[in-house]
Order: C-alpha cells, then sequence, then structure tokens
C-alpha cells in the first residue's frame, strides 16, 4: 500500500514538474539563467577577445578625454632626420655620443636617460680598427698599430662620459636564457607581498656593454606590455625580476635619479590595509615624492596625451653652440630622454589617441603622468564588479521582458546600456577607472534575445492552437487579435475622438444594369482594391465594404494624432486613383461606347466622438463604430453630389486638418440636424495650399461668399467668374449651386440676404 501511495505521489509530482516546464515563463526564466553563466563564466575566463573588446573601449575614452598637456620638466632629445643628415648615419661613433652627454650635462640637464642600448663595442673605436688591420698586408702597418695604440677607447670615452653625469641606461629583457645580468643601482623595499612572487622572471637580457653599466647612475628595463596586442600601447612594466634580482623601468630609474634617491618603495597585498586575499598582486610604489598605481603584475597604464613637438629637441640643435641660448632654458634642470624618431631608426608605436610616436615619447609620457599625478587605474575589484554587473543586467533585462513585453524591455534595455555607458565614462573622466560597459551590456543583449525567443516560441505554439481550436467558428479578422491579444475577444467597446470616411460609387445603377453580375463584381473589385490601399496608406481602418460603399475611419483601433488630415489625404488619394482609371479606361466604358465612360465617386468624412470596439454576439461580432459623427459622415457624403463636389468634410474636420487646401462649400440641412451643417469641399494637399495660385483663388472665394452674403448681385457674378477662371477639372462643377444662388439674388429683396451656400438635404 506505502509502496502505490508512494508511486501515485511521484506521478503527480512528475506530472506537475512537467506543467510546470510547459509554461512560457518558466522556460524563459531557464534560457535566462543558463545564458547568463554561459557568458558569467566566459568573462571570468576573460578570453582574448573580451580583453580587445574592453581595451577597445578604454581607447575611445583616452580618445574623448587625454591628459592635459601640461609644461613638465621632460624633454626629448630626439636622433631626426636633420640630425642624421648632419653626423651620418646611425650607430653613431660613441665619442660622438660621449661629445653628446657631456653637452647635456653642460646645459643643466637634471637627469640624461638613454632609450638605446649599446649592446656592442664601438666598431670605430682604434682597438677594433687595430684588430682589423693586423692581417691586411698594408704597408708601414706597424706604425700604424702604434698610432692606434695611442688613441682613446671610443667606449670608454663614452663610459667616462656617463661616469660624470646622471646617467641611466635601458636594457630589455628577454625570454631568450642567457647570463647577461646588469647591475641592480635601486635599492628596494617592499610592504606586503615580495614582488618576485608576483614578477614574471626573465631567462636572459640585451643589455649595455659592462663599461658603460658600470659607469651609469641608473640602469633600467626599457621593454613594454606583452601584454598589448594589435601595436597599441597601453601599459608599461615598472619591475622587472630574473626571479632573484629586481629591476626598474627606465622611467622610474631616471626619476629615481633626477631626486636623488637610493631606492623605491613597493606595495602589495598583505600590507598595512590591505587584506590579503591569497592572490599575490602589487598595488603601488612610491619613488621619492612620487607615487603611482600598480597592476597586480606590475605594470602601470599610460595615460596619454597628444604628441606635441614642445616635447622634442634635435640632437642637431643640442650640438650646435649657435642655439645655446635657445637650447639651454628647455634643458635646464629637465629629465632629458634620447631616442629616435629618423625614418629606419624609429621604434614607431602606435597609442589610443590613433598617433605614431617614437617609442622613446612612451617613456617620456610616463614620467609626465607620474609627475603631473595623473593616472588612469584598473583596480582588481573592477573584474569582479564587472561581473555582478553581467549578471544584474541580464537579470533586469529578463524581468522586464517578462514583466511588460518585448518592446517596451528593448527600448528599457537601450536606456539600461547608456546608463552603463554613462556610468562607466563618468568613472572615467572624473575619477580615472576604467570600467567596461561594453561586455554586461551585450550580456543583457543577450539574456533579452534568450528570453524573447522563448517566449516567441511559446507564443507561436500558443497561436497555433488558437487556429487549431477556433478556425471552425470564428472569423479569420478575429483570429489574428485573438492570436496577439485574447483579451480583445470580449464584447464591448470604448469612446474615442475619430474622423469617420463613407464613399459612394456616383451613377451605380446605371453601371450595374450595363454589366453582368460577373462584370460587376470584377468591376467593384477594380475599383476598390486601389481606393482600399488609399486608405490603409494613410493609416485607416476599413470598416466595411456595402456593395459600391466603403466605410473607414481613423484613430481606433490604433491612436493616429493626425487622423483627420489623414482622412483627407486618403481622400485626394482616392480622387486621384479614379482619376488614373478613368485615364488609362482600365474599367472599359469608353471602349464599349458608354455615353459616360468616366467613374465618378462621391467621399464625406466627419470626425467627433463615437462608441468602437467589437460589436455583435458572443459568437460573431466585428470591430466597428457606432454613433452620430458616423451618421452625419453618410450624409455628407450624400450631399456631396448635391453641391457638385466629389470630396466634403464637416466644419469639424476642417478645424483639425492641418496643410489641406479647402474651399467652404456653405451649409447643409442634414436629415435629424436642427441647425444646418457647415461643410468644405478638398480641393488639394499641402503642395496646393500652399501654392500662390490656390492664396489669390482662396481670396476670391471668401469674396464670392461675401457678396452672395451681401445680396450683391454684381459683385458676385463678377467674383463667380474669376473663381471658375481658377477651378481646375475636378474642381470644374463645384461653382454651379453657387452660379444658381447669385442667379437668386436678383429675385430677393436686398433687405433680406440669401446665407451663403444654404441648401436643403434630406
Amino acid at each position: 500500500m506505502n509502496a502505490a501511495v508512494r508511486r501515485v505521489r511521484i506521478m503527480l509530482a512528475w506530472a506537475r514538474l512537467r506543467r510546470l516546464t510547459h509554461n512560457k515563463n518558466v522556460r524563459a526564466i531557464g534560457a535566462a539563467m543558463l545564458t547568463l553563466f554561459v557568458l558569467t563564466s566566459l568573462r571570468a575566463y576573460d578570453p582574448r577577445v573580451i580583453t580587445e573588446l574592453k581595451e577597445r573601449t578604454f581607447d575611445a575614452y583616452q580618445r574623448l578625454k587625454p591628459r592635459t598637456d601640461q609644461d613638465l620638466p621632460v624633454r626629448i632629445v630626439d636622433i631626426d632626420e636633420a640630425s642624421i643628415a648632419e653626423y651620418g648615419q646611425w650607430p653613431w661613433p660613441r665619442t660622438r655620443l660621449a661629445a653628446l652627454t657631456r653637452r647635456l650635462a653642460e646645459l643643466g640637464a637634471g637627469v640624461i636617460a638613454y632609450d638605446v642600448i649599446f649592446s656592442e663595442p664601438d666598431r670605430t673605436t682604434p682597438s677594433r680598427l687595430a684588430n682589423d688591420l693586423k692581417d691586411s698586408g698594408t704597408p708601414d702597418i706597424d706604425q700604424t698599430m702604434k698610432l692606434l695604440a695611442t688613441l682613446p677607447d671610443h667606449d670608454r670615452a663614452f663610459a667616462d662620459a656617463i661616469g660624470k653625469a646622471s646617467v641611466v641606461l635601458g636594457f630589455a629583457a628577454s625570454s631568450a636564457a642567457n647570463d647577461k645580468r646588469p647591475p641592480v643601482r635601486a635599492g628596494l623595499a617592499f610592504v606586503g607581498v615580495k614582488p618576485t612572487k608576483v614578477l614574471a622572471p626573465f631567462q636572459g637580457t640585451v643589455s649595455s656593454l659592462p663599461v658603460l653599466n658600470e659607469a651609469a647612475a641608473g640602469i633600467g628595463g626599457i621593454n613594454l606590455s606583452s601584454r598589448d596586442r594589435a601595436g597599441i600601447v597601453r601599459r608599461v612594466p615598472m619591475l622587472f625580476s630574473d626571479g632573484t634580482s629586481i629591476y626598474p623601468g627606465l622611467a622610474i630609474e631616471a626619476l629615481r635619479v633626477a631626486q636623488g634617491q637610493k631606492g623605491i618603495i613597493v606595495r602589495g597585498t598583505g600590507s598595512s590595509g590591505d587584506s590579503d586575499t591569497g592572490h599575490a598582486a602589487l598595488i603601488d610604489m612610491r619613488v621619492g615624492a612620487f607615487k603611482l598605481p600598480l597592476t597586480s603584475n606590475g605594470e602601470s597604464w599610460i595615460y596619454f596625451s597628444h604628441n606635441r613637438p614642445e616635447r622634442y629637441i634635435s640632437v642637431k640643435d643640442v650640438l650646435d653652440p649657435a642655439k645655446e641660448a635657445a637650447i639651454k632654458p628647455r634643458i635646464e634642470g629637465q629629465i632629458v630622454l634620447i631616442g629616435a624618431s629618423a625614418a629606419g631608426l624609429m621604434d614607431a608605436r602606435a597609442t589610443p589617441l590613433g598617433e605614431l610616436v617614437p617609442g622613446v615619447a612612451i617613456q617620456a609620457q610616463l614620467i609626465e603622468q607620474i609627475i603631473a599625478q595623473d593616472f588612469i587605474e584598473r583596480p582588481d575589484w573592477t573584474n569582479g564588479l564587472e561581473i555582478v554587473l553581467t549578471v544584474l543586467l541580464g537579470a533586469l533585462v529578463a524581468g522586464l521582458v517578462l514583466a511588460f513585453g518585448a518592446r517596451f524591455s528593448f527600448y528599457a534595455g537601450g536606456v539600461v546600456f547608456l546608463a552603463a555607458v554613462a556610468g562607466s565614462w563618468i568613472a572615467f573622466s572624473h575619477f580615472r577607472l576604467l570600467i567596461d560597459p561594453i561586455f554586461p551590456s551585450l550580456a543583457a543583449l543577450a539574456t533579452y534575445i534568450a528570453v524573447e525567443r522563448v517566449l516567441h516560441v511559446a507564443s507561436d505554439h500558443e497561436k497555433k492552437f488558437v487556429r487549431q481550436a477556433f478556425g471552425q467558428y470564428l472569423a479569420p479578422e478575429l483570429l489574428a487579435q485573438l492570436e496577439n491579444s485574447p483579451q480583445a475577444m470580449r464584447l464591448g467597446g470604448e469612446s474615442r475622438e475619430i474622423s469617420v470616411m463613407f464613399m459612394d460609387v456616383r451613377g451605380f445603377t446605371p453601371i450595374s444594369e450595363a454589366l453582368t453580375a460577373t462584370e460587376l463584381v470584377d468591376f467593384i473589385n477594380m475599383l476598390l482594391s486601389p481606393l482600399s490601399d488609399a486608405i490603409q496608406d494613410e493609416l485607416g481602418t476599413i470598416d466595411k465594404y456595402i456593395g459600391d460603399s466603403i466605410m473607414a475611419f481613423w484613430n481606433a483601433p490604433v491612436s493616429v494624432p493626425d487622423h483627420a488630415t489623414r482622412a483627407c489625404r486618403a481622400a485626394l488619394k482616392m480622387r486621384a486613383a479614379v482619376n488614373a482609371l478613368n485615364a488609362s479606361d482600365a474599367f472599359g466604358f469608353a471602349a464599349r461606347g458608354f455615353k459616360d465612360p468616366r467613374v465618378r465617386i462621391g467621399v464625406g468624412i466627419n470626425g467627433g466622438l463615437a462608441c468602437v470596439g467589437n460589436m455583435g454576439s458572443q459568437r460573431r461580432f466585428n470591430y466597428s463604430a457606432m454613433g452620430d459623427v458616423v451618421n452625419v459622415a453618410a450624409r455628407i457624403e450624400s450631399a456631396s453630389k448635391g453641391l457638385n463636389t466629389d470630396l466634403l468634410i464637416s466644419e469639424d474636420v476642417a478645424q483639425q486638418v492641418k496643410g489641406i487646401a479647402l474651399l467652404e462649400a456653405g451649409e447643409v440641412a442634414l436629415k435629424g440636424k436642427s441647425r444646418p451643417t457647415k461643410v468644405y469641399a478638398i480641393v488639394g494637399d499641402e503642395t496646393v495650399a500652399a501654392s500662390p495660385e490656390f492664396g489669390e483663388w482662396s481670396g476670391l472665394h471668401r469674396a464670392l461668399l461675401a457678396a452672395i452674403a451681401a445680396g450683391d448681385a454684381g459683385r458676385a457674378s463678377t467674383v463667380l467668374a474669376s473663381c471658375r477662371d481658377l477651378a481646375g477639372e475636378d474642381m470644374r462643377d463645384f461653382y454651379h449651386h453657387f452660379a444658381d444662388q447669385v442667379a437668386a439674388l436678383d429675385t430677393v429683396p436686398s433687405q433680406q440676404p440669401v446665407p451663403a451656400g444654404k441648401l436643403a438635404h434630406q
């Protein structure tokens, strides 16, 4: 018994679970959770494509707001084209470099840093020339050898110049193993984790000659970050290690020597005020009076300013005594970096600002930002923040889709994306923090797509079910409404301000008598198709076809703010469609010899409050409009024939339309109305309304109405003739009833003027 009960309970639980999994909202939540899990895992892994996306975003931020240009004590002595032309091709003899070093010291340079590695002996040094000539068989070789032996060694001469000035030399860390290690000049103190536990050890170096290194006041690494790819420099290592010794970067050494400091201080995780998270990382470092933030692996982000010519001084100008007065103020007390920009020598590097600069300019910009204390940072906690944002934004968008639907959520997601970008930009522009808004936003978009697709597929299944369940006994036009909004199937309506149109074919009875039943159907279809298109082009709702007539309305079920104007435009398009059909004899009436082969229509438009909604029975109903506004529209259409115009609108509609050319047609007495209704004829669209011709015509028409109202038969006759001259073919018969009123003026006493345009209509 107990086993049977357990089986029943298991079956019931399984059935509940199946029902739950068939719920579209549950499926959507599952899709959102799966998408966020995959994307969060991808972000935590941080593949190269995501890193590149982030860094491109940060590059864009720097282009929008680069570091402010300041006159800082950093100069680049440039081995440029002019210097090469003056002193010959590179490499120059070390004696010339010695002269350059001495000259810079004389000009008062605070420190001289070479962004050049002198790893091989000078080819022009006398001892090397002696070795080359030893076995050459040159006459007087012994005397030549003795003479060369008396000449100073070029590398030694360069070393002597280095030793007498504050000079920093560079070296390059290498993955190729060797035993070359430059001497360590900077002392190191560290707080927290030992830097050797964090820094990736290099296996060898490319360094300057020992004689030069021994004379230098400082030695620093010149490598750029291996993390930067695509040729864009964003970070520079500040510390290097072979696993035992620690070397500063060239920029740090230049700052240390310039300040007369003996060492640097490095702070890492585990130091006072910073908890040891178990992940060894560096935090910042201090060199003399300057402190700079570090990435976890000992690098520094460079906040670039634009590459300014003021940073550079040509070697040719430095060595030119005639320019000392101009050069000395720019050198004295400065940190001087020596590098090359000449073609063939330039170590060209791309910056986030889209500029190509020599490698030495990277070191110069790094020193500048340290002196200015203007850094961009990406602390370790930003990774965690971005992962949290990925989850939160994705969950938010998923919740919005489930609560408010796809369309609202799409726009809300756009707002969320803009907010994320704005927050990231504020973090950069105000706090110099690099926080990526792109991946969390893309994750939110992916979550939106996943949830929306699941809901869309589920809705398609529901629509198929509706068609299968109700398609046999519901009208097709209601099925689409039921699929999209089942709540619309209930009976009832709402009061809305609408514009109503009635269209009827003039003289339909003679046409129907002249055609067979099949021909009559073809005629109706050929005529009503373009007329229906004209209505729908202007966002109208076709209520029904009544034989040769059409009833349509605007502003329901979809709101159309300019519904009155659109109804008038639709009427003009209907007139144009009928004229085009008549011009091409599309109905074949001219070919068959009809006495009057032209088809004519009448259109009446009224506006006002109506009840719109589904009307009928519980089994069969249609979306329609009811009310006095509908009845009046039908009667205005009937009145159009008596007023000899095809397009007629009520005064209510005329007051709402904008830009449509209208002419007052007078007043008509409509059945059921205690007072006459003023109506207007539609002449043309906005182009016609703005034309000078219509302006003149409209003025004359008002004058005609005024003359009729005043009982001035002479004035009315004159103005009537002018109006007829300006009226086109479509309005040719419009003035017939005005002519009748003018003719009647002679029989009416002058003290009892006839109201302008007043007709009786039943």
